[in-house]
């Protein structure tokens, strides 16, 4: 077997154990503030006492454009309870990309940029989208979705911390 397999099979492999530890180290939520495509300030501790979705995307990424009609269903359902929801785009998506497609896609919620990944980084390392973080009115992470996520499932989990 050549030599580029061996390293293209090993860096696989590497990435493959650093997704899974990932998912598998608890992880607070990150004292954070997220600056919208309209320009407001949205820190995460001035939302404690509300469930608070956080999702990962990129304009390019077809899963995150195919999930994005469940977001909006589940933000559309659940913001007038207290939900709150935030799609912060990676570092590499153009600005004009993401604000062209937020405008197309109509989206109800806010939108951040991540120019520097520093939201990413904080946010445990997030490498791969769509990733979408849930956060408990308290303020804990309590799912971890890295790729697409079950719409009933989420919307479940959603309705279970607005119950308290």
């Amino acid at each position: 077997m050549p030599i580029k397999y061996k390293i293209s099979g090993l860096l696989a492999l590497a990435l493959a154990l650093l997704w899974l530890v990932s998912l598998l180290m608890p992880l607070n939520v990150p004292d954070d503030t997220f600056t919208t495509l309209t320009g407001r300030k949205i820190a995460l501790k001035g939302l404690r006492g509300k469930p608070v979705v956080v999702t990962f995307w990129a304009t390019d990424c077809p899963s995150c454009i195919k999930e994005i009609p469940d977001l909006i269903a589940i933000y559309q359902q659940y913001h007038k309870q207290g939900l709150e929801l935030i799609a912060v785009n990676m570092y590499y998506d153009p600005p004009s990309h993401v604000v062209d497609t937020a405008s197309a896609l109509q989206l109800p919620y806010p939108v951040a940029l991540d120019i520097t990944g520093g939201h990413a980084q904080r946010f445990g390392g997030v490498y791969l989208t769509p990733s979408t973080f849930v956060i408990n009115p308290d303020g804990a992470i309590t799912r971890r979705y890295t790729g697409t996520f079950d719409p009933v499932e989420l919307s479940t989990h959603i309705e279970n911390l607005l119950k308290g």
